[in-house]
């Protein structure tokens, strides 16, 4: 059997430089649609033939996204923005972008003032999500995008295709679940990077590819003997937590990832798409299902409760909160899980990441300061 550290290499090479994989793709004909987070049903766009691309950002000084976009805009959008601006995302056949916070919204007209040559399509859903107003609204949202993805891709849009793409989709979540897990029982083997590199490639790839080599990791994880790791054990938590430099600092400090409440990570596939007679429904219930992120409604911060139980189940030693620079929706959601951790007993650390940042040294202090506290 392979080793894992083998089966690792093409997830970190994918990782450093997936703008290479879109150009495989466009190179061999095929359509390619931007997906920025968060829960574009991505399902629509292999329903029509075409592949989704993972558009979360970068790590990159902007030099002209500023004309467009103030400095206390997140770095994902002004990153995605400043890609667009260079031609580095030439040859997609559009970007669809949700508009579920104040700095998405404003994101479709920038980009068609600014790249243009590009279609946006927006993706709109319920915010009362789990009622059966919501559900309707985002059914029937859902259905109007899937239709514009068919005129560009020049196909019929299908209720079969759908549903076959959901079910690529969720072989891909349960195949990830099955991961996590594997990576938590053997941190000796998965690094934080290693963890995130294997989580994020699954926006470059077809999904029916990346499942293959998510589960052949798997099993090699699986016919390791019994760990004896000793460091510190971690859940994260945030919008993102791929910053190479922060990934680096934790595996530096002797800290394991358990597991996460991740937008870009778990939160994206801890729950299956439900199979449902109309396919686009299924989506829409999906997201109903959703917990743990902040650009969702949760008036009763579950997102608290569900870490809660996340940091006990992994006997994790604490929380790492990883703090999208100027992202109000993660702001306002601090102050009261913050809370929750504290009642639990849990201790809670709180980094701040930028992609326009190349420095890291103030998070590597408070992390080193963090695990000496928790050794004790």
């Amino acid at each position: 059997m392979e080793k894992p550290e083998n089966l690792l290499a093409p997830f970190r090479a994918l990782c450093r430089n997936p703008g290479a994989q879109l150009d495989k793709v466009l190179a061999e004909g095929k359509k390619a649609v931007g997906v920025l987070p968060y829960f574009c049903p991505e399902e629509l766009v292999y329903a029509v033939g075409m592949r989704p691309f993972g558009l979360w950002g970068a790590e990159l000084e902007c030099a002209s996204s500023g004309r467009y976009y103030p400095g206390f805009i997140c770095s994902i959008l002004h990153t995605t923005l400043e890609m667009g601006l260079r031609g580095m995302l030439d040859g997609l056949s559009a970007v669809m972008v949700p508009t579920c916070c104040d700095a998405l919204k404003s994101f479709g007209p920038n980009w068609k003032y600014g790249v243009g040559a590009i279609p946006v399509i927006d993706a709109a859903w319920g915010q009362n999500r789990k009622t059966p107003a919501g559900e309707e609204f985002t059914r029937a949202s859902f259905r109007r995008i899937l239709g514009r993805l068919a005129e560009l891709a020049g196909r019929r849009a299908s209720d079969a295709a759908l549903a076959e793409a959901i079910a690529v989709c969720n072989e891909n979540r349960a195949a990830l679940r099955a991961f996590t897990a594997a990576a938590a029982a053997h941190p000796e083997a998965v690094s934080p990077a290693d963890r995130s590199a294997v989580l994020k490639a699954g926006f470059f790839l077809d999904r029916k590819e990346h499942t293959a080599m998510v589960r052949a990791l798997t099993e090699a994880l699986n016919a390791l003997p019994e760990s004896r790791w000793k460091g510190l054990r971690l859940v994260t938590t945030g919008i993102l937590a791929d910053s190479p430099a922060l990934l680096d600092i934790l595996g530096e400090s002797g800290f394991a990832v358990m597991d996460d409440q991740v937008a870009q990570e778990s939160v994206l596939f801890r729950r299956d798409v439900p199979v449902t007679e109309d396919p686009a429904l299924g989506l829409a219930r999906y997201l109903g299902q959703a917990e743990g992120c902040s650009v969702l409604y949760d008036p009763g911060k579950e997102r608290g409760r569900e870490l809660v139980r996340l940091a006990r189940a992994a006997k994790a030693d604490g929380v790492l909160w990883v703090m999208a620079k100027f992202c109000d929706p993660e702001e306002f959601d601090l102050v009261p899980v913050k809370r929750m951790l504290e009642d639990a007993g849990i201790p809670l650390l709180t980094v701040e990441a930028d992609q326009q940042s190349a420095s890291y040294e103030q998070a590597r202090s408070a992390l080193e300061a963090f695990a000496e506290m928790l050794r004790g």
